[in-house]
């Protein structure tokens, strides 16, 4: 068993797990406010703000995790008052990595929340106001309910893209075992040290967490569907 855990490489599997589930809590955070105000912004601005949204999903992750690190060197005003504040260093720590996955897992959480409150926002809000509740109530105990596939879907594909990000953790918090290196970096390891049986192992563990991931986001949505008569 001791064997099996060490094969798995159980600390990076855990600061893995945990940056996704932490990415996925504050993207929410972000997210949800995010999404409602772009789906009802009309602005001439409305085009640039969703394609700096959508733009992880065509950057390449090194790019993104090259402009973190100099923004925040220890060098720069970032990265000073980062210092000052929390007596760490930003970069090459979990806060880091944690503040790029963000960033980069943002577009697969927005996007399905976007469209959920493009196709259903505005007439679900306004036929639950008719009926006497705020704008709170309508939104927290009708709107939300009513975009729950949504909801997941966000969820789910945050928290999966999380699980294999490299490019972007390598360059904004380089390879510290139990700081920041996640399972993907320790995939990386193995097989530069031609450990190939570990790799094996690493990148099966990341395949069979995204594979079970997607299958139960799919699972909902076809039940979903059939609930509602799609």
């Amino acid at each position: 068993m001791d064997n099996l855990v060490d094969s798995f490489h159980l600390q990076a599997l855990l600061l893995t797990l945990k940056l996704a589930l932490l990415t996925v809590v504050f993207l929410f955070a972000i997210g949800l406010p995010l999404a409602w105000y772009l789906s009802r912004y009309q602005g001439m601005f409305k085009a640039f703000f969703e394609a700096l949204i959508t733009l992880p999903l065509v950057l390449p992750p090194t790019v993104l995790g090259f402009y973190l690190l100099i923004a925040f060197s220890p060098d720069t005003w970032l990265g000073q008052t980062w210092l000052s504040l929390n007596g760490t260093q930003f970069v090459f720590s979990f806060a880091g990595i944690l503040f790029g996955s963000i960033i980069y897992s943002m577009p697969f959480v927005v996007q399905p929340l976007l469209q959920a409150f493009h196709a259903k926002g505005q007439e679900t809000m306004n036929s639950a106001q008719t009926l006497g509740l705020s704008k709170f109530d309508a939104f927290t105990r009708v709107l939300l309910p009513a975009i729950k596939p949504n909801l997941i879907s966000a969820a789910t594909l945050g928290f999966a893209h999380t699980l294999g990000e490299f490019g972007l953790i390598l360059m904004i918090g380089g390879n510290i075992p139990g700081e920041t290196q996640v399972v993907s970096i320790a995939l990386f390891n193995e097989v530069e040290s031609l450990n190939y049986e570990s790799a094996h192992s690493l990148a099966a563990m990341l395949l069979i967490f995204s594979l079970v991931s997607l299958t139960l986001l799919y699972r909902f949505n076809q039940q979903a569907k059939r609930s509602f008569g799609i």
